[in-house]
């Protein structure tokens, strides 16, 4: 999410919100349309401008009884941005700090171990110490060692990096199929990869930006690849504001994605999106959520942003159990869960 800086100060200084425990019982396939339905658990990337920071001081991993909480919904799908650097400091090429690795496992245990699918975010931007990654084969290699760590867990599901933006097209596709080549050499032949485009990723320019033709042609030997792209729906796409531009904007903003999809026999998950706490972001919400279920040919899904214990009043917060969206705009949601 490209505006996370903006509320890292605020939720840092914050207190975790208590949820309530319970006992989740998670199917791995849905009866709905959609294969992935779930949320973003945002705090293990907190503290960017702050490495390696410090636990439950600069960031913190997600509370297990909000996850058990969200999956009790229905969903059946938990994203975990956590940082690149944080798990392997210092060099690409290098080793796991096995504190921070443990909290990834742990959190990620949890939730398959609920019956549910955990995403594996490196919610880096393209960067590595806040520098472009250009060293393809140090990616590649970052990658075979996350990627040995989850090898042998299906529910795993590996996603490159977190909304490349402002790079070379053809940089971005060499990461990815590095990422995708990585990914196998560890052993984890059974997962699914989502790879992310350039331009934050976003489903509205999806073509525009050039990431249709660019990506076109990554390749896997175990053919599961699947698009991730992110939309927002205010007025920039941005996600920093509570006004949504119309009531149809959503579905509006996937109309261009969604042709090259099918052209191109390709499937995607929508892995972020939100919109304020109000009727007309509810009606462009829903709206294109029923867009998704009619296209879930080539739409596999759909995560919002965010939940995680210190984001405290935040317009978008899914967090249980008094995040805004959960009290206000989850009942909305339920149908497309």
């Amino acid at each position: 999410m490209k505006f996370l800086d903006i509320v890292l100060g605020a939720a840092a200084a914050g207190s975790a919100m208590a949820a309530p425990t319970c006992e989740a019982s998670t199917k791995s396939k849905r009866a709905g349309k959609f294969k992935f339905v779930g949320i973003n658990q945002s705090c293990a990337e907190f503290g960017q401008d702050t490495l390696p920071g410090q636990l439950n001081k600069h960031y913190t991993w997600p509370a297990t009884s909000s996850i058990d909480t969200l999956l009790e919904t229905g969903m059946n799908t938990v994203r975990v941005p956590f940082m690149m650097e944080r798990l392997i400091p210092e060099q690409l090429t290098g080793t796991v700090n096995e504190t921070y690795s443990q909290g990834l496992i742990d959190t990620v245990a949890h939730i398959t171990g609920k019956g549910a699918y955990a995403i594996i975010d490196p919610h880096n931007f393209g960067r590595y110490y806040k520098e472009i990654i250009t060293d393809v084969e140090g990616f590649k290699a970052w990658w075979t060692t996350t990627a040995a760590l989850f090898a042998d867990n299906e529910n795993v599901i590996f996603d490159t990096n977190n909304e490349y933006h402002d790079m070379e097209n053809s940089l971005v596709a060499n990461l990815n199929q590095a990422a995708i080549d990585g990914i196998r050499a560890a052993g984890a032949t059974s997962q699914y990869i989502l790879v992310e485009g350039n331009s934050w990723s976003g489903a509205w320019t999806w073509v525009s930006s050039g990431n249709g033709e660019s990506l076109l042609n990554l390749s896997d030997p175990e053919d599961k690849i699947i698009y991730e792209m992110h939309q927002y729906l205010d007025e920039d796409g941005s996600g920093t504001h509570e006004e949504c531009v119309s009531g149809t904007i959503g579905q509006e903003r996937l109309q261009e994605a969604t042709k090259w999809l099918k052209a191109n026999g390709k499937t995607a998950i929508l892995g972020e999106t939100a919109g304020g706490p109000n009727a007309q972001c509810i009606q462009a919400l829903t709206g294109m959520l029923s867009f998704l279920e009619e296209n879930s040919d080539v739409w596999s899904g759909w995560l919002w942003w965010a939940a995680g214990p210190w984001w405290a009043d935040y317009m978008y917060s899914m967090e249980p159990p008094s995040g805004t969206a959960y009290t206000a705009i989850l009942p909305s949601l339920q149908p497309y869960i």
